[in-house]
């Protein structure tokens, strides 16, 4: 190779390589720049503002949310209050903003103890609660971030909650530390969670929630997270703030922030908590999230060694203004707003606006002042949560196109020139057009330690089409609901139901595609199978007031372990079965007609006219019409299910139902399994048809053989399908006879319509021709497992050959004992995949005899074949565990973005007292109790769900009619359980409770009355010993139901009372247990 090659070679390299440098650099760059999206929000402010959409309600009516001291807080408002700013101790403000609740919290909801809640700074409480809430208000389940790389920046104050204990208990003492210390606030919130991205606790003072918004948006463009929760709280827990700003004169005496208002003397603190979720806007167009507005640009600095320590610097305020527009890349004439600092102070204020004028106000058209504004005018100065709060009121102002009014302005202040045109007060709500450029603001937040903060933001872009909604909208929609209670999931029919009444016409359909795409599922569960907005309405009544109805399903959710797909024999037909679900659902169809093809070698008639009843279509009674068209239907059940995400771990069948559990498992192809079911029910119909008969018979088998006997060998057990279930086939009258004599003994007995005698001696003479007609099935190795029960154990597929289904013809139905090998292999959830279930009765009895807990659930009902019969089947194994993928449900449904309501928190309070003075300790000291009274009213909330109330067979009739009445209008269903107090041990107390159900919410015992003495322990009442096993027995068997026991006398309040000392025993019982087992 020349030099010249060589150079040109070289040169080509490096052009080559420039190129590639430059367009990783343009990448860094513009990575460093990229927007952010803000995609959810969430906030509690004063004046009852719970959601963004009651925050915006308030800022657009110009209400002012200041209101007197509240009497929640533990701290005596008169007491504090005093004229004189110089009074030491005192405050000369008493109003201020504050939170509705602020000392609630659903400690269950997020795994807290109630002793662990009420140590917990509050701050922690309300950010874990918005912290959820703005995922949901996402459209993210909260718990799909599980692992995740998605941040926590929240900002949080020392609002001396836990110096309220004082002296704490020891039982206190260990959780004051995670509880009360600001920076476990974010770490609190990613534990919670099991987020994995940064997680930092903000205290710069008043900017705060903005800092931690800027390290947020530095975290998402530097790569370190790809989600961030960012946002802050405050809670005025004790009145410090008013006392010490009163001592520098810096409070407005009536607690209103008037900002830039010449009458301006002072600010007004506030509680309140905001909080933002916020992604990459690529991500968030990637995943699909709604954007509500961008962030384009964030700065922080110093005043530095300024004026003071707590004075503002209008330099250091101009420099993080113009340090915000650079990171944004737009001029300060490309910003129409800013939501301003704005405390009301004389001194900070006009300082904000000369600098805000200075940097804004250059070069801006005389037409287009810089408008300005402060939400502290209607709220107070929330302090760690006031940037945030900015940044959702400016958020919703752009959506909306409108700029809020700023209050308390009779005048602006005559320290500022006004009389430019650079800067505008929002001294009422104005229009915010939409021009040839997005819609653009600023938000400042400056702390008063010096730290300063600004945000760029500007008006989300247009969103892109949502996904078109395919086919026609689902006849059937199913609401799924669930919730960690009972009393939640009927709070959250409740909300749904509410939004959905205030929407004339909700798309259903994506309302439902909503629910169970963007929230998280608990294990108190229900399903709502709505046609439309009005049936949706009624069942959400009926659910939110825990009555029953017809398109309602609710349970409770435990490990279902593996799945079984279950195919019955006989005895499931009926006239017109499946002809909705043909209609309606579309995978059933495409299933059907694949069937029909398959079977169309062997029959000359069609699928589809005989499940209709079209003239000239055979009879569906005929055995070789009835088979086929069974075992076409079980399949195409058995897709539709899979359609959902519910796929078998083992199939079994009964029977011929043995042919459709082959094709699911992959063992037989649909042609060889259709020449199965179409010449063997044709051999049946030639040589065996009017020659027998089949009944099913409630006892065990080991009852029923004996008696056969009486029929010389004319009958055989056929089938045993349970416990208490047996089917008998023989000759037609020997069957006539023996239906007629059970049905003399008034035993259950049933004839099954059908004309001849499977798996009975009858079938031998089918022998020969079975095994020439089926000889060209070819069976495979199954992808799925396969319980023969001819054998009663799992089998070979390979070995389903022409002699095997002789034997599935002949042989006895091994069910009962098929299922037991399956509960042993760990089997719990059955779904018997039919047009009538026949066989789930029996698996639950089987499973009640093994002890363990199943879950058996039909697809279709006799009469009821439509898809809302099938949806509802599907709802019942949803309830009870089944994982159910019900988004392919409402597959079709259009992707429009639905405002879903957030979960249904079910608060209790938490507040520490202030405590009295300690005494020193003695050994002795955490042995004890000091038992205080109170008097109370009676305030306990509304109960929902089913209630055992617990009864000795002798109890007078009085105290449990008071009991039930009690229970019932609380809104409990009350179920009785009578025992024998003396002679019932926990075994056989735990065993009826696990008969009562799952469902349980709750137990009440009257049997802690009981003052006997126990015959074999006569120092002991027999109210006691009964407490003691029911407790054991409720832990057993029911581990999450409430226990509550009555007793009367059992602690003496007053000094004239006496206590009973049988009655005291149960009440000192059950303070031990109630610790023990919380």
């Amino acid at each position: 190779m020349s030099n010249e090659q060589k150079l040109r070679e070289y040169l080509k390299w490096t052009t080559t390589e420039l190129t590639r440098v430059s367009d990783r650099l343009r990448a860094v760059e513009t990575r460093a720049h990229e927007p952010i999206a803000i995609v959810g929000m969430a906030c509690r402010y004063p004046g009852g503002v719970n959601t963004p959409e009651e925050l915006w309600e308030l800022v657009a009516s110009g209400t002012d949310a200041i209101s007197p001291f509240p009497d929640d807080h533990g701290w005596d408002g008169h007491a504090l209050y005093d004229p004189d700013p110089a009074a030491a101790g005192r405050t000369y403000c008493r109003e201020g903003g504050f939170l509705d609740g602020v000392g609630d919290f659903d400690a269950a909801f997020f795994g807290t103890s109630p002793r662990e809640a009420l140590t917990m700074d509050p701050q922690q409480r309300l950010l874990l609660e918005t912290s959820w809430e703005a995922l949901e208000r996402a459209g993210i389940p909260p718990d799909s971030l599980r692992g995740s790389r998605t941040g926590v920046f929240v900002g949080a104050w020392n609002d001396g909650y836990t110096d309220l204990a004082g002296q704490p208990s020891a039982e206190l003492e260990g959780h004051l530390l995670t509880g009360g210390v600001v920076s476990f606030t974010s770490g609190r919130i990613s534990y919670v969670l099991g987020l994995e991205g940064p997680a930092v606790t903000v205290d710069t003072a008043c900017s705060s929630s903005l800092v931690a918004l800027h390290l947020a948006v530095r975290a998402l463009r530097q790569g370190e997270c790809d989600l961030v929760l960012a946002g802050g709280a405050t809670v005025l827990a004790d009145p410090a703030v008013f006392v010490q700003f009163s001592r520098q004169r810096g409070l407005a005496p009536d607690g209103r922030c008037r900002a830039f208002a010449d009458a301006a003397d002072g600010f007004g603190p506030a509680e309140g908590v905001g909080m933002l979720v916020v992604e990459r806007l690529s991500d968030a167009v990637r995943h699909g999230h709604r954007v509500l507005a961008l962030v384009t640009g964030t700065a922080v600095n110093q005043d530095g060694a300024s004026n003071g320590l707590t004075a503002p610097s209008g330099p250091a305020q101009e420099r993080v203004l113009r340090q915000a527009l650079v990171d944004a890349q737009v001029t300060a004439a490309d910003v129409d707003a800013v939501e301003a600092h704005g405390t009301g102070t004389r001194l900070g204020d006009p300082i904000e606006a000369r600098a805000l004028m200075a940097v804004y106000g250059a070069g801006r058209p005389a037409d287009r002042p810089l408008w300005l504004g402060s939400l502290k005018s209607n709220i107070g100065h929330t302090q760690a949560a006031a940037g945030v709060g900015g940044v959702i009121k400016t958020v919703l102002a752009m959506r909306h196109g409108v700029l809020p009014p700023t209050l308390h302005v009779d005048t602006p202040t005559t320290e500022v020139d006004w009389s430019t045109g650079q800067l505008a007060l929002l001294r009422e709500a104005t229009p915010w057009p939409q021009t040839d450029r997005p819609r653009r603001a600023g938000v400042s937040s400056f702390g008063v330690s010096g730290t300063n903060a600004h945000v760029v933001l500007e008006q989300a872009p247009a969103p892109a089409d949502p996904p078109a909604a395919t086919g026609t909208p689902p006849p059937v929609v199913p609401l799924v609901l669930s919730a960690r209670s009972a009393a939640a999931l009927a709070g959250q029919a409740r909300r749904l139901r509410d939004t959905l009444a205030a929407t004339p016409d909700p798309d259903l359909a994506a309302t439902g595609l909503a629910l169970v795409t963007t929230r998280s599922v608990f294990d108190h569960r229900a399903v709502v199978t709505a046609t439309g907005r009005q049936p949706a309405l009624d069942a959400l009544d009926l659910l939110a007031t825990g009555e029953p109805g017809p398109t309602v399903t609710t349970g409770v959710a435990a490990p279902t372990g593996r799945t079984v797909f279950v195919f019955p024999g006989q005895g499931t037909h009926w006239a017109g079965m499946a002809a909705d679900l043909l209609a309606e659902s579309p995978v059933f169809a495409e299933s059907m007609a694949r069937c029909e093809q398959a079977l169309a070698a062997y029959t000359d008639w069609k699928l589809g006219d005989v499940i209709r009843g079209a003239a000239g279509s055979p009879p569906l009674e005929r055995v070789d019409v009835l088979q086929p068209v069974s075992w076409a239907v079980m399949v195409s059940l058995a897709e539709l299910w899979r359609s959902l995400g519910v796929e078998p771990d083992a199939v079994v069948g009964h029977s011929q139902g043995e042919i459709a559990a082959a094709v699911v498992c992959g063992a037989l192809t649909l042609a060889d399994a259709a020449r199965v079911v179409a010449l063997r029910s044709q051999v049946i119909g030639r040589v065996l048809s009017g020659l027998g008969g089949m009944a099913s018979v409630q006892l065990p088998a080991d009852q029923v053989a004996p008696r056969l006997a009486d029929w010389a060998g004319r009958l055989d057990v056929a089938a045993v399908n349970g416990p208490q279930s047996t089917v008998v086939a023989g000759d037609a009258d020997a069957v006539t006879a023996l239906v007629a004599a059970y049905e003399a003994e008034q035993v259950r007995v049933r004839r099954i319509p059908v004309d001849y005698a499977s798996h009975s001696a009858h079938v031998e003479r089918l022998r020969d021709d079975l095994l020439t007609v089926l000889g060209p099935v070819a069976p495979r190795p199954a992808r799925i497992p396969f319980y023969s029960t001819v054998d009663a154990v799992r089998i070979d597929t390979t070995a389903l050959d022409a002699a095997y289904w002789y034997r599935n013809l002949r042989g006895q139905v091994r069910f009962a004992e098929t299922v037991g090998l399956l509960l042993d292999a760990g089997h719990r959830a059955f779904v018997e995949a039919a047009a009538h279930a026949v066989l789930v009765p029996g698996i639950q009895q089987i499973g009640d005899a093994a002890g363990v807990r199943v879950v058996a659930v039909g697809s279709l009902r006799r009469d009821a074949g439509g898809l809302d019969r099938f949806l509802t089947s599907a709802a019942e194994a949803f309830t009870q565990g089944v994982a159910v993928d019900w988004s392919r449900a409402l597959a079709g449904a259009a992707g429009t973005a639905v405002d879903l309501p957030t979960y249904a928190f079910q608060r209790q309070r938490y507040w520490l007292e202030p405590a009295a003075p300690a005494t020193a300790a003695t050994t002795v000291d955490g042995w004890r109790y000091r038992v205080g009274w109170k008097r109370l009213e009676q305030t306990g909330g509304p109960l929902t769900g089913q209630w055992l109330l617990v009864t000795a067979g002798d109890q007078p009739a009085e105290p449990v009619e008071a009991a039930t009445a009690a229970l019932t209008a609380r809104g409990a269903q009350v179920r009785h359980l009578s025992v024998d107090p003396v002679t019932t041990d926990r075994a056989a107390l735990a065993a009826l409770l696990t008969a009562a159900g799952p469902e349980t919410e709750g137990v009440l015992s009257l049997l802690g009355a009981d003052r006997r003495p126990h015959p074999a322990h006569p120092d002991v009442a027999v109210g006691t010993t009964a407490t003691l096993l029911l407790t054991q027995a409720v832990a057993d068997a029911l581990p999450t139901a409430r226990l509550w026991t009555v007793t009367r006398g059992a602690v003496a309040v007053a000094p004239t009372e006496t206590a009973d000392e049988h009655q005291a025993q149960v009440w000192g019982f059950g303070r031990v247990a109630a610790l023990e087992l919380p």
